[in-house]
């Protein structure tokens, strides 16, 4: 017998956009991932930016390893219910510009957004490698 999925509509992730409870949406999966908002390498912030949203373009963007998906994979708490009116995914700019709080700006400009994407990648590629360290002693 299979296992039912529960469905989460638009609305029920995006009542969950605090710190303390954060839902994201990531090809149309549900992930609850608040327990891990203060392990992220990338910071408290990016995961905030996409709290209660549809994260894929921004979760793809950054070019995630299998190893950053796998963590994904134990937050999965179900499957998105999407209506034709739900919001598009975010994108790193509007992520970037509403962190920032200026909104006309369109995002960051080259360097700055590759230098961050570079220090993203860097800091969980050493936060992984801290994990199996720790794992294998």
């Amino acid at each position: 017998m299979a296992t039912e999925t529960k469905e989460y509509t638009y609305a029920d992730v995006a009542a969950h956009d605090t710190k303390e409870s954060i839902y994201v949406v990531i090809d149309e999966k549900v992930y609850d991932v608040s327990a891990f908002v203060d392990e992220h390498p990338g910071g408290e912030e990016v995961m905030l930016d996409v709290a209660g949203q549809d994260g894929t373009e921004a979760f793809e963007d950054v070019g995630h390893s299998d190893e950053a998906r796998e963590i994904l994979s134990k937050y999965l708490i179900g499957n998105l219910k999407r209506s034709e009116s739900d919001p598009k995914p975010v994108t790193i700019s509007r992520a970037a510009a509403s962190s920032s709080g200026d909104s006309s700006s369109g995002g960051l400009p080259g360097i700055v957004y590759a230098v961050l994407v570079a220090a993203v990648a860097a800091g969980g590629y050493y936060y992984l490698q801290l994990q199996q360290q720790q794992a294998s002693a």
